[in-house]
């Protein structure tokens, strides 16, 4: 084909994007002792005693999932949820390290032994 037609195919293609969740926890991490920027940018509690404190960042697939992600955390330990989107997996959770640790942990685990997820190693700055 020459130039001519091919650009002219380019103009009509569409391209079509299709998501096919699999089971897992794809990001783990934990920022232990966030500048307090980083809460202000989130919209996170302001109230924080920043010095002691850790946010936790967890994207699961399918994204409803994150629900019970939730729910996990809040009956771990003492943490808050920052956030929680059932459309796109997306969990933060903030609270003292051990607590936003062991919630995390609480999560991973639980999805990798019932639910039979592939699950990702636990990161943490």
């Amino acid at each position: 084909m020459d130039m001519e037609k091919l650009s002219g195919i380019s103009d009509r293609m569409r391209i079509i994007q299709e998501l096919v969740p699999g089971k897992q926890i794809t990001l783990s991490h934990i920022i232990a002792g966030p500048d307090p920027v980083i809460y202000q940018k989130l919209g996170l509690n302001p109230e924080v005693d920043y010095a002691r404190s850790a946010i936790g960042i967890l994207t699961m697939s399918p994204a409803e999932t994150a629900v019970i992600g939730a729910d996990i955390a809040t009956k771990t330990s003492n943490v808050d949820l920052g956030f929680v989107d059932r459309f796109s997996g997306t969990l933060i959770i903030t609270g003292l390290f051990s607590d936003v640790k062991a919630a995390l942990t609480a999560i991973m685990e639980y999805s990798r032994d019932t639910l039979g997820f592939d699950v990702c190693e636990l990161t943490k700055t």
